[in-house]
């Protein structure tokens, strides 16, 4: 059995190519020496997207179209030695090509296995945009007619360092282990048959012909060597270390637990700009710290609303079930955080004189926020009061976003 693999035998409908790609994937790898544990597998919906369950790696099941930019995304987080490598279709290549072309463009360190079977297979068959014109599916009985993109020369112009296109039949694990090898981006499209829909609609189905026919040239296409994509971490992390450490020792955070904070305004009124101070501002004082924000398609009336965590150890889940604290600025905050305030059996209500006084369980604290420094910056004179009355962050890491600690000191 295949140390990559977790089984000898694979999903994929009989007869699939699928199961040709992903044995050639994992002979490739152990070809290159990569152990599962080097190695971050993310999959696309679609048929091919079932490999999750045999591969001995990391495995991440992504949206359709989305899994380049999930991969994108932990390539950018890894250092170098590991490999990224990104499953996806036909069909979710073209819905997802803007993700391909930037990562290509950027030149991000991962693989891009294509299954370029000509249609999208787990949804009935349907035409994609690398459908060749010929080509019969369910929805076009005749073919589409319209030219196919060109994936491998659309990439290879973005600036990616490596693009072949493979039959996927016989052995490639050469090319896809050049794929893999390459300190950038690479792209492997290789042209498949799916066996429940193609041979109903083309019955003399011939691979490599249709291939040829369709103007899909074979071989592999390469870029000058330029550096890839990592955001400077070994740079920058010893430095911001250090820094933390001296603001802790200055004026470290003595927070005991974990705190729940939902702040509620109004559009325009800085409150997501706030919660982003108050986090950073925690984080400054060794404190973990997480702030999600949530408005509405409107962005620019309406309520604005932050949850804003933080714990002294690593927060996991950032999700807040029961809040421990929230702070009102706004009567568009008021409404929007009525179901929360009203659930609450524990914690407590910071409002603003302003507005009425809601019927709830817990104690509500009535502070004026809005007046002393305008409504653009109540949201943070809110939080700036809170933390400083109970005690959530020092004074020193206060002061970095209370707008009366900046006052004085203009």
């Amino acid at each position: 059995m295949s140390a990559v693999l977790l089984t000898d035998k694979l999903p994929y409908c009989p007869g699939c190519t699928h199961h040709h790609v992903t044995r050639q994937t994992a002979k490739a790898l152990e070809k290159l020496g990569y152990t599962p544990f080097d190695v971050v597998l993310v999959t696309d919906i679609g048929c091919h997207g079932i490999a999750d369950a045999v591969f001995a790696t990391h495995t991440v099941h992504g949206l359709h179209g989305r899994s380049t930019a999930l991969g994108c995304g932990i390539a950018m987080g890894l250092p170098p030695g590991k490999k990224v490598i990104v499953f996806i279709g036909d069909g979710g290549a073209t819905i997802g090509l803007q993700h391909i072309l930037e990562a290509a463009r950027m030149n991000i360190p991962l693989t891009v296995v294509v299954h370029n079977n000509f249609l999208y297979g787990m949804t009935g068959g349907q035409p994609s945009g690398l459908t060749p014109p010929d080509f019969k599916t369910v929805i076009a009985p005749e073919g589409t007619h319209l030219p196919h993109h060109n994936l491998c020369e659309l990439v290879h112009q973005a600036g990616a360092a490596f693009a072949a296109r493979v039959v996927g039949l016989g052995d490639f694990s050469s090319t896809l282990a050049e794929a893999f090898a390459q300190d950038g981006f690479s792209l492997v499209e290789v042209l498949e048959m799916c066996t429940s829909y193609t041979p109903k609609f083309n019955p003399d189905f011939k691979l490599r012909e249709v291939a040829q026919a369709a103007g899909y040239a074979l071989g592999s296409w390469k870029n000058e060597p330029r550096p890839a994509y990592r955001p400077n971490f070994q740079q920058q992390r010893p430095s911001l270390l250090a820094q933390l450490k001296r603001v802790e020792r200055q004026a470290g955070a003595t927070l005991s637990g974990r705190v729940g904070i939902i702040l509620a305004g109004s559009a325009g009124e800085g409150v997501q700009y706030a919660a982003e101070s108050f986090a950073r501002a925690a984080v400054a004082g060794g404190l973990h710290a997480t702030k999600k924000g949530s408005y509405p398609v409107t962005v620019g009336v309406g309520f604005s609303a932050a949850e804003i965590l933080l714990d002294p150890e690593p927060i996991r889940y950032h999700g807040i079930t029961q809040p421990d604290l929230v702070i009102i600025t706004s009567e568009d905050g008021l409404h929007w955080s009525r179901p929360l305030w009203s659930g609450m059996t524990a914690g407590q209500v910071y409002l603003d004189a302003s507005l009425p006084r809601p019927e709830v369980r817990v104690p509500v604290e009535v502070r004026d926020f809005r007046t002393p420094h305008g409504a653009k910056n109540a949201a943070l004179f809110a939080l700036a009061v809170v933390a400083r009355e109970l005690q959530l962050l020092p004074a020193a890491l206060i002061a970095r976003f209370d707008p009366a600690a900046q006052k004085s000191q203009d």
